[in-house]
């Protein structure tokens, strides 16, 4: 009996090779053979990348490093970003980050970063001090922009807005108390 609960016939079919496997096949249900991908290929779904491309802007190619003999160097205008994408939380602190870009939910104590960007399915919880702030979700807290703080359509800060220039577009909301930095500029 097979593990499908039929009999197996106990007399060999005069259709099938030795080891069970059909002779004559219907070309329309067919596979074509499994070919390995070649050694240089890109991984499925990935255009192919030629052999000098860099990996990203400001990282030499594996070949060039090799040769170099040196360690990965990245452009110096390429900032160190975290993005919480959708349908993830992160609660606690955020360090060494020059760029946050939130997608989903974040908690959070305190916060320092040179640009923050709350998208319209973001949400984020607490304090933040930033050169530049662009909201377009929810931001419930105290978000203090040194430079410019954006809130897009569809943004809604609950709180307290410091910054030094606002720009907020037609829809977007601010529920609390607002203070205007000074200082040189």
């Amino acid at each position: 009996m097979s593990i499908f609960g039929r009999k197996k016939d106990e007399t060999p079919d005069s259709s099938q090779e030795p080891g069970g496997v059909p002779t004559q096949r219907d070309a329309e249900l067919t596979m074509p053979a499994y070919r390995a991908p070649a050694a240089n290929s890109a991984p499925m779904g990935m255009p192919p990348k030629p052999n000098n491309a860099p990996v990203r802007p400001g990282v030499p190619a594996p070949a060039a490093m090799a040769a170099r003999g040196g360690p990965v160097t990245t452009n110096t205008t390429e900032r160190r970003t975290l993005i919480v994408g959708r349908g993830i939380s992160l609660q606690g602190t955020v360090a060494d980050a020059e760029r946050l870009v939130v997608e989903g939910t974040v908690e959070s104590q305190m916060i320092q970063a040179a640009e923050l960007s709350v998208a319209q399915t973001g949400v984020f919880r607490g304090e933040v001090q930033v050169e530049d702030a662009e909201i377009a979700g929810l931001f419930d807290g105290t978000v203090t922009a040194r430079g410019s703080l954006i809130v897009r359509s569809t943004g809604k800060i609950k709180g307290m807005a410091r910054y030094k220039k606002l720009s907020v577009e037609e829809g977007g909301q601010i529920i609390g108390s607002m203070e205007m930095l000074q200082g040189e500029g």
